[in-house]
């Protein structure tokens, strides 16, 4: 009986994991939309970050949602990183790590903590920065912006260089995590490969989307 709980708690774990890394890429999309409009128009860009900034359902209800989410994410994952190592008290002799798994899946949580450290300077960069802007300075409400705001933060090719960096490590985290979190909430019929493709071409797709924004406004500073 104590094992049959110790596997359910596991499980549920592992599904609590998935289903906030899948709201998390849910999130990282809508994210990516929006920042790729940069590139397209800077009056499209600056239309839709002044809509997110100043909507008080997205700032007062989904932010604090969101960044429960990532909180939860990754504590969880080191709970479940800290709970498989301490499940194999024995270290093995000889352990080929590369012949059993992909490098991802062998370390998510070195590219997870990076990624997490990542996101903590992002929210310093751009959320600290707009709760300052608006709530602390009480500055006048310039719709038009964030365009040139963006543009500026790429400007130093170290801050572009960590943010690329961070964006390849994201999808190496990706490239295992996606299809993780559907095996794990038990998503497995016929459309299972065609989600596996889907979720490597997610995990390639949108981080070097994010690289290729960066590297835009570096280059193309006004």
């Amino acid at each position: 009986m104590a094992n049959s709980t110790v596997l359910k708690s596991s499980i549920a774990k592992k599904v609590a994991m998935a289903l906030s890394g899948l709201f998390l890429i849910t999130f990282l999309t809508l994210h990516f939309a929006i920042n790729f409009t940069s590139v397209l128009s800077a009056d499209a860009f600056n239309t839709a970050s002044h809509f997110m900034g100043y909507n008080p359902i997205i700032q007062f209800v989904m932010q604090p949602i969101l960044v429960a989410g990532v909180v939860f994410h990754f504590v969880m994952g080191m709970v479940l990183e800290l709970k498989n190592r301490s499940s194999r008290p024995i270290a093995y002799a000889k352990y080929n790590g590369a012949a059993n798994a992909s490098w991802a899946s062998r370390n998510m949580i070195v590219s997870g903590l990076v990624v997490l450290a990542f996101i903590g300077l992002h929210f310093y960069d751009f959320w600290i920065h707009e709760i300052v802007y608006k709530y602390v300075d009480v500055n006048a409400i310039q719709p038009t912006r964030y365009y040139e705001e963006l543009n500026h933060k790429f400007a130093s090719p170290i801050r572009t260089g960590i943010y690329s960096l961070a964006f390849i490590l994201l999808s190496l985290h990706l490239w295992h995590g996606f299809n993780s979190s559907f095996q794990s909430v038990g998503f497995n019929n016929k459309y299972s490969k065609a989600l596996h493709k889907l979720g490597y071409t997610f995990a390639i797709v949108v981080p070097f989307g994010f690289i290729f924004i960066a590297l835009f406004h570096h280059f193309n500073q006004i």
